[in-house]
């Protein structure tokens, strides 16, 4: 290892189906905590900054509502409104912190370039824009919408992230660079889900009501890819980089191409065991593809 570069490589503690969220929730936080201290340490000029976001806070809810609000912060929408406004919900709702405790895990795993949970915590864009309309989801269902299309406005404006508050969105859902993203109204992403960037879960255009796509757990959606109308795109599916969807896909097969079509053919396609939105294998359809020529 080069002299001076800092490789973070936390232990995972044991996942097993007794596990009580809380303890995941603080082993995590005390993972972030430790980072930041690190990070602290080999970057003075870092310091202040790490102080003031992370290690100054209690819990993971103060510095995530923190981050957020003053990420979001504008001249008129104040950054201790919006702090008060996050904390609300993140301190409240175990929901929220069980699903961006997975959200971190997922980005730390999935990601090769997440070099550690603060990492994530401070810089992910794709993390930092999911919380935040996790919020914006929970004040459209108490029907305090103009607030959360306000919400919308600004995660679109800093972070070029487009999710309508309505959208729902499952827990371990990792945006992968994420700039680009555009989730409409009625669309919904399941648990265990990866997208990468300039992807667009939207309508045709010709519809009303329920008009969004419908993601199955453990998806993964390459960068680019469109997705357009009322369908379902099954669980463990693979969505090439560049295609364009505009029919269900079924569970465990890979759809690439514009128009797209199924790898092995609609008939009898080709299906994987991996989660995709796990393994973030992109490119192994290729050589099942005989059109793919250079």
């Amino acid at each position: 290892m080069p002299s001076g570069e800092i490789r973070y490589q936390p232990p995972s503690p044991p996942r097993t189906s007794s596990m009580d969220s809380c303890e995941d929730e603080g082993w995590v936080w005390a993972q972030i905590k430790a980072e930041a201290r690190r990070d602290a340490d080999a970057e003075p000029a870092l310091a202040s900054y790490v102080y003031s976001t992370i290690l100054s806070h209690s819990s993971l809810a103060r510095s995530i509502s923190f981050h957020l609000g003053n990420k979001l912060c504008s001249s008129t929408l104040l950054s201790t409104l919006l702090y008060d406004l996050f904390l609300s919900f993140f301190s409240t709702e175990p929901s929220l912190r069980s699903a961006t405790v997975a959200d971190l895990r997922a980005a730390r795993m999935r990601d090769p370039a997440c070099t550690s949970f603060s990492h994530c915590l401070l810089n992910y864009k794709g993390f930092l824009a999911c919380q935040a309309q996790r919020v914006a989801h929970k004040l459209w269902n108490q029907s305090r919408r103009p607030l959360a299309l306000a919400l919308q406005s600004r995660i679109a404006d800093v972070f070029a992230i487009d999710i309508h508050p309505a959208a729902k969105i499952g827990k371990g859902v990792l945006f992968d660079h994420a700039t680009g993203l555009v989730v409409g109204e009625t669309a919904v992403i399941g648990n265990n889900v990866s997208i990468l960037h300039h992807v667009t879960l939207g309508g045709t255009g010709k519809e009303s009501g329920d008009r969004h796509p419908k993601i199955g757990d453990g998806v993964l959606i390459g960068a680019g890819a469109t997705i357009l109308g009322n369908i379902k795109i099954g669980e463990g599916a693979k969505i090439g980089a560049g295609s364009l969807v505009l029919k269900d896909v079924p569970p465990r097969t890979t759809a690439v191409g514009n128009p797209a079509r199924l790898v092995g053919g609609k008939d009898q396609p080709a299906k994987h065991e991996d989660i995709p939105g796990e393994s973030m294998d992109h490119t192994s359809f290729i050589s099942e593809w005989s059109d793919y020529i250079i």
